[in-house]
């Protein structure tokens, strides 16, 4: 029985992994209203009822290909972050990781375009503070500590950082391919300079 069960397991974890793969796609293409749950089934070969054997509606899809756009954007910036010698190029190869990642089309869509739409704007406030705030608190907390910048109130700061970050990543999510390369470098160039005014003597 735990064989038989066991390949069940792997069989639902196949099929929701497809199923988000697909979703990926088709919101990417199409956005969030103009998708239909037939046309994911069917990129897989699946029945509309193998996706509410997953999710309980298409925004519950949707959140799922949320959640893991934003995990692995998550990650990659910790990942450069801990790579980092010391506390302020942690916080810059973070930056650099997140603005990389909102240079790609399908996470710029999918997040910054039609995650407001899709959640709803508090919802999708709540997520973006569940995913970027903690590690935007923790690299400015480094950064006071390890006397890179002046003492300032943690919550303030956070919050400030957090909001440049996000609009850097909203402009890259609407700005053309061809742009996005300048874009990015002079978010990057005007998010250092502000960083550089807050370093003590």
């Amino acid at each position: 029985m735990s064989t038989v069960k066991s390949r069940r397991e792997q069989y639902s974890a196949a099929t929701r992994a497809a199923l988000l793969a697909a979703a990926t796609r088709r919101f990417a293409e199409n956005g969030f209203a103009g998708t239909a749950l037939e046309d994911i089934a069917a990129d897989i070969q699946a029945t509309r009822g193998a996706i509410y054997h997953h999710f309980a509606n298409k925004t519950a899809l949707f959140e799922a290909v949320f959640e893991q756009l934003e995990t692995e954007a998550f990650e990659r910036s910790a990942t450069a972050a801990a790579r980092a010698p010391d506390p302020w190029s942690a916080a810059f190869a973070a930056l650099d990781a997140f603005l990389d990642r909102c240079c790609d089309p399908v996470y710029g869509k999918l997040v910054w375009r039609e995650a407001p739409i899709a959640l709803g704007w508090l919802r999708w406030q709540a997520a973006e503070e569940q995913y970027a705030y903690g590690l935007v608190e923790q690299l400015v907390k480094a950064l006071m500590d390890g006397g890179d910048i002046e003492p300032q109130p943690l919550e303030a700061t956070t919050r400030l950082v957090f909001g440049m970050v996000g609009t850097a990543g909203m402009a890259l999510a609407e700005a053309s391919d061809a742009d996005k390369p300048r874009v990015k470098a002079e978010y990057a160039a005007v998010i250092g300079r502000m960083a550089a005014g807050l370093r003590g003597a």
